[in-house]
């Protein structure tokens, strides 16, 4: 899109079929002046403007594939994220900084003028096209409450170039890590219970000098051959109940005891850090429950990394090379297939007497 492409921004150029039909006709649509900004990037223009969020819900609308497959472009709309948006704005939360970005359509009569900085549009429920942030603005639709949003305008764009636009916006962003967003959770006090305490246990992991997963834990980004923040969290979930009331502080050693002894394990087919895979070390946490309540048994309560060997070293004895994690194996299917492993090697008997 070039500058003689999009044209003088001063005024809409009606497209044609129906919207041109309807531009041509008078209308007893309300107006709407706001002042604005002509932004240039690059070989693109657009108009800078702060819209109340009630108007952009009474003025947007979105075109999706399965309404119109020939035309559409955007996606689906997700009623749970907009609803989501709608409570955080009600709530009182209420800072949506990023800019919704719309294309105006002929309907619009958008006028812009250029001494007083002043945009004008008609109030119309199909005035814009939303090009990116459409769950922003049924969330708005949605909320009781109005808050001021930053808006980009462009206008004067063909369906085709309004589809290059959106694939732009989609295609060239990256979202924000996972593993970025739990730490933010943190420095903004969001965190739930269980969150802190997942949060807490991997800082001890990743801090400790005894940790059996030292060098292993990468906390703020996904790196090949570590766990992640995201990873761990999700292998503890999947045991959570096992801990419920207690601190980080308790719930390490007992961990960290357990872990040792996998390595151990693992160690004699060689691989003891193939424990940072995540098919193999979200499978060994589900194993968890089930050998701290065999070492529970038979030692008290007393979790040391010697007490979980007596469990665990047979078992990986047992092992064959075919039941270490493959290519596309899910952690799962190698938590049942050890499961079964773990239990064909116990013995009642051995066990009451030992």
């Amino acid at each position: 899109m070039d500058r003689d492409t999009i044209g003088d921004l001063a005024d809409s150029t009606p497209f044609g079929g129906d919207d041109a039909d309807y531009a041509s006709r008078p209308s007893k649509a309300k107006t709407v002046t706001e002042r604005a900004f002509v932004v240039t990037q690059g070989k693109h223009r657009f108009y800078s403007v702060v819209l109340p969020s009630d108007l952009l819900a009474q003025t947007c609308a979105v075109e999706a594939r399965a309404e119109n497959p020939i035309d559409g472009f955007q996606r689906l709309l997700d009623e749970r994220r907009a609803k989501s948006i709608a409570r955080y704005i009600d709530a009182g939360f209420g800072t949506v900084p990023g800019a919704v970005v719309l294309s105006a359509q002929a309907r619009a009569h958008l006028t812009f003028d250029k001494e007083a900085g002043a945009l004008t549009f008609r109030k119309d429920p199909r005035a814009f096209l939303i090009i990116d942030g459409q769950h922003r603005v049924f969330g708005f639709k949605l909320a009781k409450s109005s808050v001021s949003v930053p808006v980009v305008i462009y206008n004067r764009l063909t369906r085709a170039q309004e589809c290059r636009l959106f694939m732009d916006i989609n295609t060239k962003q990256r979202p924000v890590p996972n593993e970025l967003l739990l730490d933010i959770r943190r420095l903004s006090e969001v965190e739930t219970e269980t969150e802190a305490l997942l949060h807490n246990v991997f800082d001890l992991f990743n801090t400790r000098k005894d940790s059996a997963l030292a060098g292993l834990l990468s906390a703020s980004e996904r790196k090949k051959g570590m766990i992640s923040r995201v990873t761990f969290n999700a292998a503890l979930r999947s045991i959570k109940a096992a801990f419920v009331g207690a601190p980080a502080e308790e719930v390490y050693p007992v961990l960290n005891a357990y872990l040792r002894a996998c390595r151990h394990g693992l160690g004699l087919h060689a691989i003891d850090e193939n424990i940072a895979n995540p098919a193999l070390f979200k499978a060994l946490m589900l194993l968890f429950t089930n050998v701290a309540e065999r070492v529970a048994d038979r030692h008290g309560g007393k979790y040391t990394v010697g007490n979980f060997e007596e469990v665990l070293i047979p078992f990986f004895r047992r092992l064959k090379k075919s039941d270490l994690p493959r290519a596309g194996m899910t952690h799962i299917v190698l938590h049942e297939h050890y499961s079964k492993a773990l239990s064909a090697g116990f013995n009642l008997k051995q066990w009451l007497f030992a």
